[in-house]
């Protein structure tokens, strides 16, 4: 598959984990932002150690898109309309999809009925 998608946290987590649900994603091209990476390395240090961790995101470093102001208000608009249980993050990373032309793949459930969202369980 060399489609490209927005990866979440949840979405980078599960490939790493290897979910049989994500299995086709995995050769999807990433799109993601350096706050996603954040998150990634945070949780992937706590399950898989600091090494692994480290590794993960220097992997996914390469994927990355830029931000700016405009995005981060876009966001807030986003979140406040959509309800307060998403994430900044995600709000930022489900913005930064649509203004990309890509899908934002997830399995969080605050999702599974938003325009533009691949919304897959792990």
């Amino acid at each position: 598959m060399s489609e490209a998608y927005f990866f979440d946290t949840y979405a980078l987590i599960e490939i790493i984990k290897g979910s049989k649900n994500y299995e086709k994603y995995k050769d999807a091209k990433v799109v993601t932002t350096l706050l996603n990476l954040m998150e990634l390395h945070y949780s992937t240090m706590k399950e898989f150690g600091k090494e692994n961790a480290l590794m993960f995101f220097n992997e996914l470093r390469g994927f990355m898109i830029e931000f700016g102001e405009t995005d981060i208000i876009n966001a807030n608009y986003f979140k406040h309309k959509q309800g307060s249980n998403i994430s900044y993050v995600d709000a930022l990373g489900y913005v930064l999809s649509v203004k990309n032309g890509v899908k934002f793949l997830t399995g969080d459930k605050d999702f599974e009925n938003v325009d533009g969202v691949e919304f897959v369980r792990g």
